[in-house]
């Protein structure tokens, strides 16, 4: 509770680790994941540092590993996850796993080399064979029609493109023709006969047939459809151009006999390869699925030792290097309560070593600025996360996700204030919360998921508190409950039956003729759902607990406050701005409780703002001329005394103090204060509004939407309250839970990062990074 409540206390350390016991000391403290390390050669290039050669070759063993990854995910091999978590291998097993990828590699793009060489040739060979079909059934066809123009030479004259392209003159036989076939892409084809009917003045006679199945491309692996074409001419000069107009189009040419018989002959033998290269294909595949099988089981393994070794390396180069006494020195950010815990790890990291130089850890005092630690679990982090987003803690100020745990899911209840609604999110956030090891385990990606299961568990506390709200407003889907009895008495005719007297009904407590005078035993009285002023009574009673709940939201941000001013012992805070800005809260709003001191309240506001505003620069300004007077005088001593430094060597030097720097601050902080205290005051009527408007809007869809099935009657009105309740139930949970609920969420995160950590919150601080190994073994990519 005291790491959720204020950030743990650090210490920076400085660490002297033997040459060959420190990539074993750095393993185990990336293991434990408590160690911030600072990088002592800021100016080094990243080229230049002691071991960019062993993460040189980390980066090269990853590549290799991500190139199986992608062959595995190619051939759909599953990669075992057994959840195991290897150490750090030696520096000396660097060269086996080396060896190990290099084959692996190698293997694999050999593998991939002769099946792309397979499926290049198995491709061909099938366009021939296309190729040949289809010269046969073109010169097939031709013959049939040839006799057909024989049998029929005394009738009319043949209309055929082949005929027109035989001329005969007188005493000579037919011209002899050439022709070409091949095979393109089915997209090209008309742009290829524009082409050669332009090119060849339409002196040459085109012939296409589709291929019906798609061929698979062997270099990109996606399927294509082609055409087979054959193309007539006469004469050696149209076979020039036509050979070019193919080699220019990416037009594939395939050798096709004229005569028949060998073209069957050929077809034959295509077959036969055909058979043997698909018989190859397939062996090749399997050996290919095997040795990808068999990398599978070791390849999350493998990932995290590269990564780990990756990590240590990148750690290890943050390091100086004493050449002297052949040591390499840290400094490092440690929780001063795990002091312990990182002695033992040395000691462990050391022994693997087999070093018996012992690690030496020394406590350093120094001003510079520690990074800001908070423990949290599985509960606590979704909070966290929420304050971390507006800006990381200043080190060691109250922390609000602690208040957060329980005025987030409050004040979004008071805006989502259906128990309805609530009891669908209560059932997605229980199925999270249960689910929780199953659905970590599958590691189910995408960004909105990952937000929503992050923050199950305030989902969960939302849900919770929303019904409670809900049963507070007596609001269930827009309708209510009238569990104890109403305290109103109606007049005994206005039943179910009189509709128009249940609409014109209006509920006043002064009469007590209608009111027993004994207000309903939980939430609002269930006859104000049928009340025609029920949105008058409840803008009334929102508006005002909005601004009570508000006004104690703040109070209580000011009152944290308290806890930083004495911990720090910030005194002059604590007089010139706790306690004023308490009496002016208090003085400004306190009159709606408070009406008989209102006169006497408003005085002591007039006079805060002047408090806040003058006292602490000079005061401040006091104060650091006295410390200055006082270093000053030790400096003397010291110099003369030929005394060191106790302090860090890379501290920060102590800014020059600017008195009207400071007054600014304090007059922006001021009018800040006094201005916002009113506008912050107004902002939390949203907590009115919204609620108003969910509730209207969940009313509103009931009446224009489920009261019309309702209101069937007919077997046809069956089905139509079947089909109006889908529609009602969609649109309430896209609408009324999802929207609405984004909508209040966002209202309460701005609630809280402005109106109530503007109170007290600085977040000025800096995360404390350790070096952690938990993100490789847990999959994610390293951070640089």
């Amino acid at each position: 509770m005291g790491s959720i409540f204020r950030s743990e206390d650090m210490t920076l350390c400085q660490l002297f680790l033997s040459s060959e016991a420190a990539y074993n000391c750095v393993s185990e403290l990336g293991e434990i994941g408590l160690v911030q390390f600072r990088d002592l050669n800021p100016d080094v290039n990243a080229f230049q540092r002691k071991f960019v050669h062993e993460v040189r070759r980390c980066d090269e063993m990853e590549r290799k590993l991500r190139y199986l990854e992608t062959e595995m995910k190619k051939d759909n091999v599953a990669i075992l996850d057994n959840g195991e978590n290897p150490e750090a291998p030696q520096p000396r097993e660097m060269i086996d796993l080396e060896a190990t990828f290099e084959k692996l590699e190698n293997e694999m793009k050999e593998v991939n080399s002769n099946a792309e060489t397979l499926k290049k040739n198995s491709l061909e060979l099938t366009e021939l064979k296309h190729v040949l079909m289809t010269t046969q059934l073109f010169f097939d066809e031709h013959e049939v029609q040839s006799t057909m123009n024989i049998e029929q030479r005394d009738s009319e004259p043949s209309t055929s493109i082949t005929q027109n392209l035989l001329p005969a003159e007188e005493g000579k036989g037919p011209v002899q023709l050439g022709f070409v076939a091949g095979v393109t892409l089915r997209e090209r084809m008309p742009m290829f006969e524009r082409m050669l009917w332009r090119v060849c003045r339409g002196n040459v006679f085109v012939r296409r047939a589709d291929i019906q199945q798609p061929l698979e491309d062997p270099i990109t692996g996606e399927e294509v459809f082609k055409t087979v074409f054959i193309i007539f001419f006469q004469g050696e000069q149209l076979k020039t151009k036509v050979k070019k107009i193919c080699e220019g189009c990416r037009a594939t040419m395939y050798p096709c006999p004229e005569a028949g018989a060998e073209r069957k002959e050929m077809a034959q033998g295509v077959k036969g390869r055909l058979d043997d290269l698909t018989t190859v294909l397939s062996q090749t595949t399997d050996h290919r699925r095997r040795v990808l099988a068999a990398a599978a089981k070791h390849l999350r393994t493998w990932f995290i030792k590269v990564r780990k070794i990756k990590a240590i390396y990148h750690t290890l180069n943050m390091l100086n290097l004493d050449v002297t006494n052949k040591c390499l020195i840290a400094e490092c950010w440690i929780p001063t309560s795990d002091l312990g815990v990182i002695q033992d790890a040395l000691r462990k990291g050391t022994e693997r070593s087999g070093s018996s130089v012992q690690p030496i850890l020394n406590r350093m005092k120094t001003h510079l600025k520690p990074p800001t630690f908070h423990r949290t679990n599985k509960f606590t982090s979704g909070f966290q996360n929420l304050i971390d987003a507006y800006g990381v803690a200043t080190y060691r100020e109250v922390n609000p996700a602690l208040y957060t745990t329980t005025t987030f899911p409050f004040l979004f209840a008071v805006m989502f204030g259906d128990a309805g609604h609530g009891l669908l999110m209560l059932a997605f956030a229980a199925w999270m919360v249960i689910k929780e090891k199953s659905l970590i385990a599958a590691k189910m990606s995408g960004e909105i998921w990952n937000i929503f299961f992050g923050g199950r568990y305030i989902i969960l506390l939302m849900s919770c508190f929303s019904i409670y709200t809900g049963i507070i407003y007596n609001d269930v889907f827009s309708k209510s409950f009238n569990i104890f009895g109403s305290s109103w008495h109606i007049n005994p005719n206005a039943t179910v039956e009189n509709l128009e007297h249940w609409e014109e009904l209006t509920l006043d407590p002064a009469y007590r003729e209608e009111y027993s005078g004994k207000p309903y035993p939980f939430g609002f009285d269930p006859m104000w759902q049928i009340a025609v002023n029920k949105i008058a009574f409840q803008n009334s009673y929102k508006m005002k607990i909005s601004i009570i709940i508000g006004v104690i939201h703040m109070i209580f941000g000011v009152v944290v406050s308290l806890y930083n001013h004495t911990f720090f012992r910030n005194y002059i805070s604590l007089f010139f701005e706790f306690i004023p800005q308490m009496i002016f809260l208090i003085g400004m709003f306190g009159w709606l409780c408070i009406m008989v001191f209102i006169k006497w309240i408003i005085i002591l506001c007039i006079i805060c703002v002047p408090l806040m505003l003058f006292p602490k620069p000079f005061i401040l300004k006091a104060i650091h001329q006295k410390k200055r007077i006082h270093r000053n005088q030790e400096a003397i001593v010291n110099g003369e005394l030929g005394g060191e430094a106790t302090t860090s060597g890379h501290g920060e030097e102590e800014e020059e103090f600017e008195f009207s720097e400071v007054f600014i601050e304090q007059a922006i902080h001021t009018i800040e204060f006094v201005l916002g205290s009113v506008s912050h005051t107004a902002s939390y009527l949203r907590l009115w509004a919204l609620s108003l408007a969910h509730a209207q809007l969940s009313e509103v869809l009931w009446n224009m939407v489920m009261k019309i099935g309702l209101s069937q009657s007919s077997y046809t009105g069956s089905i139509m309250l079947y089909l109006i309740f889908a529609a009602w139930a969609a649109l309430t949970i896209s609408i009324l839970v999802l929207m609405e609920g984004l909508s209040a969420f966002l209202h309460t995160l701005r609630l809280h990062w402005v109106e109530f950590q503007s109170k007290f919150y600085k977040g000025e601080g800096y995360a404390f990074t350790p070096l952690t190994f938990k993100h490789i073994v847990n999959g994610d990519e390293e951070e640089a």
